[in-house]
């Protein structure tokens, strides 16, 4: 149960942080593309980085409550894509790179489909 909470308690920091961070970029920079969205995963693609950096070089091992927290919870909620950043990097760094290559390309065809596939379930028909 320690974990779920920690998770949670992070996740509503990142959620918000994203919420924020978004509103923020969107009053200063007005425009059509996504920019808050991209900064965002990208911000939140580097912390993960530095955060899972520090960890592996200056924590003990076995940090779970660290890494629920921190990486899971504040930067899941802030991004997901900096959790698929992770995953995709360490599939390479353990060598996998077939494995890595079809995590990528699954995760981002087949989601930008399922969405598709949401939208017109709901509207009904082709946009």
């Amino acid at each position: 149960m320690n974990g779920f909470l920690l998770v949670g308690a992070g996740g509503a920091i990142g959620a918000m942080a994203r919420y924020g961070l978004a509103g923020l970029i969107g009053r200063l920079w007005p425009m059509g593309f996504p920019l808050a969205t991209l900064l965002i995963n990208i911000t939140g693609s580097i912390a993960m980085g530095v955060f899972v950096g520090l960890m592996a070089r200056f924590l003990p091992p076995n940090q779970e409550e660290a890494r629920l927290f921190v990486a899971v919870g504040i930067l899941g909620g802030f991004t997901t894509f900096s959790s698929f950043s992770l995953d995709t990097i360490v599939l390479f760094e353990r060598g996998a790179w077939l494995q890595a290559g079809l995590y990528v390309a699954l995760s981002v065809v087949v989601c930008l489909v399922g969405l598709y596939l949401g939208l017109l379930i709901t509207r009904g028909g082709p946009a």
